[in-house]
């Protein structure tokens, strides 16, 4: 998903704005998550970025967007650009034991 977002509309509150951008994020990385993943793959992780413009945009953490998303509404930005690319991963190789020498 790669969007433009406004923040601030006329005749409309835009606390309640913010909130449906929230949801809206939230449903796209549910909906990406219930896909298959390829074979091989455990799980769906996201590369996400956020900005004013598409140009000026950062990698985030995807668990930030929210928070990133607040400080914009707090800084009066009229838009924000949100980009969120589902990949597939794997799960960390957990490292075995040595053998125990006596």
């Amino acid at each position: 998903m790669k969007k433009i977002f406004h923040l601030q509309v006329e005749n409309k509150n835009s606390d309640r704005l913010v909130e449906s951008i929230k949801h809206e994020i939230r449903k796209y990385i549910k909906r990406e998550r219930t896909k298959k993943t390829p074979e091989g793959f455990h799980f769906w992780d996201f590369d996400c970025k956020f900005g004013e413009t598409s140009e000026n945009a950062q990698a985030i953490h995807q668990a930030d967007l929210g928070e990133e998303i607040d400080k914009a509404h707090n800084a009066k930005w009229s838009e924000c650009y949100i980009e969120i690319i589902a990949k597939p991963a794997k799960k960390p190789v957990a490292p075995t034991k040595g053998e125990e020498t006596k």
